[in-house]
Order: C-alpha cells, then structure tokens, then sequence
C-alpha cells in the first residue's frame, strides 16, 4: 500500500473500517496463530513461546473450562503482571467463549471483593504472590474454581524452580494463604491435552472484557466490551499503523500492565493480530533490570506512559541502547509531557507519538499519525470510523477554536456499564460518548485536551476518583470529613492530596496515610494529608473540590 489515508485526511470526513470484519477476538487470534505458527509470540524472563506454543496451550486451558462445569459466558478473572501465563490464560478462556475480567494484582482485599461481586466472576486466575488477598474474600464470593500459578511456572526447568523458590523463600514474596481446593493452573492446562476443546459460536455481540474503571461516584463500574467492540479497535488502530508495521516482524515491549486497557489492545491484541513478538516486562519499575533487558533484544516498538518514558530517559544505560531498529514510542493513559518528549527524541531519533483513549472505548480515540515530525503537544486526529464532536455546557457545538467538552462515537464506544443503566445513561447518548475532558482542535484537524474530568486524578495514566479515597477516608473513626483532590508530581502526572476534617487534635498523616494503605492500590493512597476545621461547600453541602484545588 503505497498510500495511506493520512495523507489526505480530512477530520471532517472520517475514513471507515468494517468492525464486522471478523466475527470475534478469537477469529483473529486464529487466523494469525495459523499464519505465524512457527514465529515467536512472546517472550519473558528469558524464555519465549511460538504461536503454535500459544495455540496449543490455550486451547488446552479452554478445554478444562469448559470440562469444569463454566458456561459460555461466565466471567473469568485474570490477577497477575506481565507473564507468559497471562496471554495462555486470556486467550483459553476467549476460547471458552467466556469474558476476561481483568484485575489489578496490588488490589486491596476490599477492592478486589467488589470487583468480583459486581462480575459475578465464577473463576480466577491468580498468581499466588496475591493469593492472600483472596484469601480474605473469596468467602464471600461465587467463585467456583481457583487457577493457582507461581511466577516461574513457564520456565524449563531448572530455571522454574531456581525462580519460584528464590521468588517463595529467599525474597518472602509470596505471604501465607489457604485457598483450599485451589488447583495449579499448569495443572489445568496439563490435563485440558485429554480433554476435547469445543469452539463456541461466538457472535460478535458477546462480551469479550469486563474492563474496570473507577466512577465518580467512588465504585468502580464494569465497561462492557463486546467482541465487536475490540475487533473495531483493532481494526481502527490498523488504519493508522500498518504502514508502519512490519507483519512477522516487529518487536513490541509490553512494560504496562497487560491488566490495563492500553497495553492490552495496543500491545498484545494489535501485535497478536500482525504475528509479532512481544517482549513482557514482568516488573518494569526496576528500571535498571528494565534497561538491561532491553539491551537484549532489537526492539522496534514502545507503548508507554509518560512515568515510564521519563523513568527510562534517566536511567544509567538507556542512552546507550541501540535504536537502530526502533520505529517510535507510544503515550497513552496520561498526557506526555514536552520536556519528556523532547529529551526521547534527542535519544532515541524518533518522534514519541500520543494518543487518546477511555476504557469505555476499547479504548482509542486519537493517535497522532507516524508520519509527524515533531511533537505536537495534540493527541492527535480521531482514528477510522470515528466521530468527535465539542460541545459546550448547553450542548451545543463550540465555536471554531474554542474549548469545549470531548464527545465520542464510533464502534468502539462500550456497550455500557455492567448493572449500571442509570450511570451508562449519564454517558452514553444516542450513541455518542461523553468523556468529560475539555479539548479544542485546530485548523489542521488535531485535537488538544486543554483540562480534565474536573475532579478525576491521574497518576502514572491509571484514573483516580475522589469520592472512593474519600469514602475510605471516612471509614477510620475518627475523621468526620474528607476531600480529595489531585496535585502535580513531576513523576507521576499527579499525587492524591487529601483534606481532613478530624474529631481528634492529634489524628496525624501518618495515621491517615496508613489506614488508606490498608484499603487502597499503591497509587490510590493519599501523599499529603492537610487537616482543616471545615471544608468548603455548596448551599446544599456538596464539597466544593474547586476551592480546595484553587
């Protein structure tokens, strides 16, 4: 293909896709693991697996679901960091015709417990470094089957066995847990060889993925994303990148979690899809083991967040690394910001694209086109089949030039929130999507975010709300109040800063601080705690968050 739609873009006239194209996640998977059968699919710790590896195995793990006594369409859920049992997991219970709930492994046993609930998951897959969490819950769950796995259980031997108990004993990793009638997951997918797999029906109306997202009224909804959903992103995201993407070929680094919406899609979904090797980074927050990594392989492609950009860019190592075959990085999940930018492209000799997305949207909008030049600061024009529109508080559309609020529409949009029609109602209308981010475009056709969800909170690309560190707050005994709100961090995007209103005088940071830790995620818990006599408020009570961030 000589020419692209880029090159005679018109935002106006949005070019279009066929999300029809393929009837499920699992149609492709398929046709791309028979194409690609014997090339490297993905590779972690050393260790890599074929397509045909990934074929076999995940068809093994559908067989046991669906021996187990599952239903097509009972909900799965996966509780692990990068590793070669994610994608074996995932795509087995695809397979099943069963929905992928992803859940983050550092999540509290509170939050762990609704995500569950809210599901109905009748089965996990967990690595057992977490498995003390759900031991505090599962009770109170409706899980059925436990699929217990250890770090290095897709090693060869001796290396499994060196990792899994340096990871169990030498490092004390892995806290005590019951789980009684938990089986091994490589169990599983050993026995699933004498079993039959049967291949459902799947139409492209089915749920694919329970996607998790905090919600502004403190509980974390279920987007829908049905096959066809994820399919059209796929689909949409090809309309911009597979000019640039050698099929069989490329290398992708998976850094973000494969739990995340953005690393999901834009890494092992897209990449899947074109038969590329996909490099998992199992801790990427030990940025020297990272870097070193890196150094091992001839990596073409990096998706990323802005955090994880800057902690390379200034880590010992990085700015000797061979960027011979590196074709660019892209930012999502937080805004990229310029002096970051600037200094990757000094370094690496490519220009690091951004783009746009919501998990309700499976989840791009935007992605600046690889053909720019330079950073723009924009996140770009909207991808293939997809309509963007800027409204002001009335509804009505906004001047040429002026700020207003993002609207979405296009086949990627959710289906709407699991159980919740009154909250899918509040954002999805007539089929258009309100984000509630604030852009303007310009002449060109590319749209800048100018502001946030007025009270979200954004740290390191993953979505904080205010009312659920609030209602946490508010469980410890002694706080009568709290407010939270979101500061600048130069790492992170933003930090959690919370204001207390307390019964006690001597109630301190620390303490708050503590009991957050005990009932939030790592990046949820507050880093700076102000105590106040009173909050500000409406006439009805409401707390102004404004006044506190002003």
């Amino acid at each position: 293909m000589n020419k692209t739609w880029l090159e005679h873009y018109d935002p106006r006239v949005s070019p279009e896709i066929d999300a029809d194209r393929y009837a499920s996640i699992v149609d492709i998977f398929e046709q791309s693991v028979e194409k690609h059968k014997d090339s490297v699919a993905f590779i972690n710790m050393g260790q890599s697996i074929t397509f045909s590896e990934l074929d076999t195995l995940s068809a093994q793990f559908a067989a046991y679901l669906q021996s187990s006594g599952l239903k097509r369409g009972d909900a799965v859920a996966i509780m692990m960091p990068n590793l070669l049992q994610y994608p074996v997991a995932m795509f087995g219970i695809l397979r099943a015709g069963m929905v992928v709930v992803n859940v983050n492994p550092l999540y509290t046993a509170r939050e762990l417990k609704h995500q569950l609930n809210d599901s109905d998951a009748q089965a996990i897959v967990i690595v057992e470094n977490f498995a003390c969490t759900l031991d505090e819950v599962r009770a109170d769950t409706n899980l059925k089957h436990v699929f217990l796995t250890s770090l290095g259980d897709m090693l060869p031997a001796p290396k499994r066995w060196i990792v899994n108990t340096v990871v169990k004993h030498v490092k004390k990793m892995v806290p005590t847990y019951e789980l009684k009638g938990a089986i091994r997951f490589t169990k599983a997918v050993k026995e699933g060889q004498s079993l039959t797999y049967t291949r459902p029906e799947i139409v492209n109306s089915d749920l694919a993925f329970l996607q998790y997202t905090g919600g502004t009224t403190g509980v974390s909804k279920g987007a829908m994303l049905t096959h066809r959903n994820m399919v059209a992103n796929l689909e949409q995201v090809a309309g911009i990148l597979e000019t640039v993407i050698d099929e069989g070929k490329d290398l992708v680094v998976t850094a973000l979690p494969l739990y995340h919406i953005f690393a999901l899609v834009a890494n092992c979904l897209v990449f899947v899809k074109y038969g590329c090797r996909n490099l998992l980074i199992t801790n990427p927050r030990d940025m020297p083991g990272f870097v070193s990594e890196l150094s091992k392989y001839p990596f073409t492609i990096l998706p990323g967040v802005n955090t994880l950009f800057n902690g390379l860019i200034n880590t010992p190592g990085f700015s000797e690394l061979d960027f011979t075959n590196f074709k660019f990085g892209l930012g999502g999940g937080m805004a990229v910001q310029r002096p970051v930018a600037e200094k990757w492209e000094s370094i690496t000799g490519t220009v690091l694209l951004e783009g746009y997305g919501l998990t309700e949207c499976s989840p791009v909008v935007s992605v600046n086109p690889p053909q720019i030049k330079a950073y723009k600061g924009s996140i770009g024009m909207p991808v293939p089949s997809t309509d963007i529109k800027l409204l002001d508080e009335d509804g009505n559309p906004v001047p040429d030039g002026e700020p207003g609020e993002l609207w979405v529409k296009g086949p990627q949009v959710m289906k709407g929130y699991l159980n919740r029609p009154e909250a899918t109602a509040e954002i999805l209308k007539d089929g258009w999507l309100a984000t509630g981010d604030i852009a303007t475009v310009d002449d060109e056709g590319y749209f800048y975010i100018v502001d946030r969800k007025k009270d979200m909170i954004l740290v390191s690309g993953f979505n904080v709300f205010p009312n659920e560190i609030e209602e946490v707050a508010a469980m410890h005994d002694d706080v009568v109040e709290a407010a939270a709100i979101g500061v600048p961090h130069e790492v992170s995007g933003e930090v959690v800063k919370l204001f207390v209103v307390s019964q006690r005088d001597d109630l301190s940071e620390k303490d708050v601080i503590a009991h957050c830790r005990n009932h939030l995620t790592g990046y949820k818990v507050p880093k700076h705690v102000v105590f106040k006599n009173d909050l500000p408020k409406t006439n009805v009570g409401k707390i102004l968050r404004r006044e506190l961030r002003d």
